[in-house]
Formats: C-alpha cells, structure tokens, sequence
C-alpha cells in the first residue's frame, strides 16, 4: 500500500500550502533565535572589541552558539519529520 505524500493535498494533489506555512513558521522562528543570539558577540567583537583577543574569544562564541544552533534545528527537524510520519499513517 503506497503512503500518503507528506504536505500534498490528496484530493487536488497540489501543494497544501496552509500546511507548508504551518511547518516552516515555527521552523523559522527557531532559525532566527538562534541567529539573533550569535549576533550579539559578533556584534561585540565586530564593534567594540576589533582585532584583539577578546574579539577573538567573542568570534568563537558566537561560532559556537551557531553550532549549537544548527544541531538543535537538525533534531527539530528530525523530530517533527518522524511525527508527521506517524500522523499520515493509515
């Protein structure tokens, strides 16, 4: 038995894009925390610290916090993909 496709109206077989925005805005959210929270050392070493070791240090941090960000977005992705397998099975 074939299974459902994922974010296709079955009835039209167009795209649901209700249900594609509903998705990808809390995926979006997520994203944009994360950026802001790296923005504010990258700001700091950028404007106020320049090309000294604290400016250094601040880069890495704020590499670090987009790390961290990327594999948080990567398990909610993973996460919310294997619940909405679960959802369209018959």
């Amino acid at each position: 038995m074939p299974s459902a496709k994922p974010f296709i109206d079955p009835t039209t077989g167009d795209p649901d894009t209700d249900r594609i925005l509903s998705e990808a805005v809390p995926l979006a959210k997520l994203i944009g925390v994360f950026v802001a929270l790296s923005l504010v050392p990258f700001a700091l070493a950028f404007v106020a610290f320049g090309h000294s070791i604290l400016g250094a240090i601040l880069t890495l941090v704020g590499q670090f916090v987009l790390a961290v960000g990327t594999g948080v977005v990567l398990l909610y992705v993973v996460a919310r993909g294997i619940q909405l397998s679960g959802e369209d099975a018959p």
